[in-house]
């Protein structure tokens, strides 16, 4: 199986091996990246990194699920990651994206949730996924509306972050 998942006009979405660890812990490491995604906001630790990492990786094989490597096609460089989790309280698909603050807004955030909304529903059967983001981090909201996502209600999430969730459903077509 190939580890390219697919690709948008200037990315490609690939899974994790183990021995990019390093760049996941470059990106998450990062307390400007971290800040929104959990309570304390701290930066990972290589454990997290490692423990998040292995997760993906499962979740990649054994449902192309999970987040995923960004890296630029123009250059191939990494530039971040997005993707699907699997929302613990409900089993719920849902999305996440976190780029290296120097690719932040320039679109790549949206161009690849954009990809992962129509891949999910070409590539598995999923009635509808979620996002949400914490209630402070406007750009990734910002994002989660651009790809037409719908708002539903504001949550404490599992990481005790005060989120707003949203729902894309798949589109019926007559």
């Amino acid at each position: 199986m190939s580890l390219d998942l697919f690709e948008t006009e200037r990315l490609v979405l690939s899974g994790w091996r183990m021995d990019q660890l390093d760049d996941l812990l470059a990106l998450h490491g990062n307390p400007n990246v971290s800040r929104y995604l959990s309570l304390s906001g701290a930066p990972w630790t290589r454990e997290q990194a490692e423990t998040a990492l292995r997760g993906w990786i499962e979740l990649f094989e054994t449902r192309q699920l999970g987040k995923l490597r960004l890296t630029r096609k123009s250059d191939g460089k990494f530039i971040g990651r997005a993707g699907y989790g699997i929302y613990p309280r409900t089993g719920e698909p849902e999305i996440g994206y976190a780029l290296f603050e120097e690719y932040h807004g320039v679109g790549y955030a949206t161009e690849a949730a954009s990809g992962l909304r129509d891949w999910i529903f070409r590539e598995t059967d999923a009635p509808h996924f979620i996002g949400f983001a914490d209630t402070r981090n406007a750009p990734s909201l910002a994002v989660l509306k651009k790809i037409g996502m719908e708002e539903t209600h504001v949550e404490v999430d599992h990481n005790g972050l005060t989120c707003q969730f949203h729902v894309y459903r798949r589109p019926h077509h007559v």
